[in-house]
């Protein structure tokens, strides 16, 4: 079975995590942010300790075991009753991160729509994070080095995803606008998903 999709997508800063968090307080949306399964990764099965086995050395994580790992958290989710995949639809933030994972998660997901959201001022996305890491007393990620190689892996590895997906299910949402009105506009363009798969009778 595939699930029923909806992809958050933009630079580190545009908001994703803001937008899934409330998706995810509305009946009906399951929202699972991959930043939180990897931060509770149990390292003790076969495919924990291979992550652990990679990032703790530094490297990249191969995308099998990325997605591996979102795999088991979502069978975890419909085992537990919180994600109901024949009636829930699923709200991504920050998976698929590049071309392969987005190819490997194609049998495991049905994607609707992609929401683009776009910030093209670097200065804002630097800001958006420098502020988020001191108020969650990351210090690391204050650092300009590291939040300006952020930037850059998701300019060369990430952004290439919106061209695997048809151009006619990405929508761009302004993500410099108020996080209340950039869930407006997402949730206008929903509707217009629900519009599209229900011709209008006359």
């Amino acid at each position: 079975m595939r699930y029923n999709t909806f992809i958050l997508f933009g630079a580190p800063g545009s908001g994703k995590g803001t937008q899934g968090k409330t998706l995810g307080t509305i009946p009906r949306f399951y929202h699972c942010a991959c930043g939180d399964v990897f931060r509770s990764i149990d390292t003790r099965t076969k495919v924990g300790k291979a992550f652990l086995e990679y990032s703790s050395k530094g490297e990249l994580v191969p995308d099998e075991i990325t997605v591996e790992l979102w795999r088991e958290a979502i069978e975890a989710a419909v085992d537990a009753h919180k994600f109901k995949p024949d009636i829930d639809t699923l709200v991504l933030d920050g998976i698929p991160r590049n071309i392969g994972q987005a190819k490997i998660m194609e049998e495991m997901i049905d994607v609707k729509k992609v929401f683009h959201l776009s910030c093209p001022s670097r200065e804002t996305l630097f800001t958006r994070l420098k502020k988020r890491a001191l108020k969650d007393n990351r210090l690391d990620d204050a650092n300009e080095q590291v939040i300006q190689r952020r930037l850059d892996t998701y300019e060369s590895e990430s952004k290439p995803v919106l061209s695997y997906y048809p151009e006619k299910i990405i929508a761009a949402v302004d993500a410099t606008q108020p996080p209340s009105k950039v869930l407006f506009d997402i949730l206008a363009s929903m509707n217009g998903v629900d519009a599209h798969h229900e011709p209008a009778t006359v």
